[in-house]
């Protein structure tokens, strides 16, 4: 289920919030300064990971992700396989309590991924792993 809002806009023109320059000199910091100021359409697997992980501009980029994770569970950012997966399932509580249809999808996705795992896909398996942890305990709020 994907929210409907412009993909040519961005983070600061959606939520009509301009953040201005960053005033702490970290990578994270300014990449996610710079982030908010790129159309949403722009946005790539690890892009949206870094956002989600700082639990930014949520109401539109978990709807991307999940679109992402649905067509592909493992989808990838910089890091491992289902990294972007991971950083869903560690969104603050209070959105997925806002967005239970969201957290019906992810509930899903997961189940796909923990499958995966089953049929003994070894490629995998330190990634599987990960998210079976990371939905351990999305889980414990979310059964």
């Amino acid at each position: 289920m994907l929210a409907k809002f412009d993909l040519n806009k961005s983070l600061q023109e959606l939520e009509n919030c301009d953040w201005g320059e960053p005033t702490y000199d970290s990578h994270l910091v300014v990449t996610c300064h710079k982030l908010r100021r790129v159309p949403l359409k722009l946005f790539n697997i690890e892009n949206l990971r870094i956002m989600i992980g700082q639990n930014i501009g949520l109401k539109f980029l978990v709807p991307l992700a999940l679109k992402h994770v649905h067509a592909h569970p493992l989808a990838q950012g910089d890091f491992y396989p289902g990294d972007l997966l991971v950083s869903l399932l560690r969104v603050e509580t209070n959105f997925w309590t806002q967005n239970p249809d969201y957290c019906k999808e992810i509930h899903q996705i997961v189940q796909t991924v923990l499958l995966m795992g089953q049929k003994k896909k070894k490629r995998f398996s330190d990634s599987i792993e990960l998210v079976r942890e990371a939905y351990q305990l999305f889980s414990q709020n979310f059964p």
